[in-house]
């Protein structure tokens, strides 16, 4: 059965989505082709909403429906503590935690030569400012633990020391639950590394 003009264009479009192959993106659009009109046009609308209302922290880079963001304004969070974080997502990993109540930069990436991202296409410069304005102690750099993420905070940590702040990295290693046995040697290496006394 050839495909219709409409519904192919969806499903190509479904197609650019992150970790959306062909076949994933043919049952998502059979899947709105089946819903009720008053649905669709809600996710229609939700999606116009992201782009027309969602922006960005003119502080901290994160994303926001009001600028200066929630993490930046709200008084209870302890603006001597930034934690360094790739992406906006990666905020919301740290807030899950209920652990941290600092406040965020966010890189929107992480340095990748071979990617052709380089320190300019990262916001650094404004991470250098905030720390530099005075006030903050400590800059916990909370890249990925992958090799741009690694090589990201080496490159922070030689930039944020000699404005006279503490540069932590977070701890790296094996997740709860692992087996030895099935673990790579870096992540084995990283946590004996990062080994700490009980």
């Amino acid at each position: 059965m050839k495909e219709l003009g409409p519904l192919r264009a969806l499903v190509e479009q479904l197609q650019r989505l992150p970790g959306i192959g062909a076949k994933g993106a043919q049952r998502l659009a059979f899947h709105i082709l089946r819903e009720p009109r008053d649905d669709v046009e809600a996710l229609i609308d939700s999606i116009r909403a992201v782009k027309e209302q969602i922006t960005y922290c003119s502080i901290c880079h994160n994303i926001t429906d009001a600028d200066p963001c929630y993490y930046c304004t709200e008084e209870t969070r302890d603006r001597s503590l930034i934690c360094v974080v790739e992406d906006p997502h990666n905020v919301t990993a740290v807030e899950k935690t209920h652990e941290f109540n600092g406040t965020y930069h966010v890189l929107m990436g992480a340095l990748s030569p071979l990617q052709g991202v380089g320190p300019d296409d990262l916001r650094i410069k404004s991470l250098l400012e905030r720390v530099g304005g005075g006030g903050v102690e400590e800059v916990i750099l909370a890249t990925n633990p992958n090799v741009e993420g690694e090589a990201t905070a080496i490159y922070l940590a030689k930039l944020l020391k000699p404005l006279g702040v503490r540069v932590t990295r977070i701890a790296m290693g094996l997740p709860v639950g692992s087996d030895l046995e099935y673990v790579d040697d870096v992540t084995i290496h990283k946590a004996m590394e990062g080994r700490r006394e009980l």
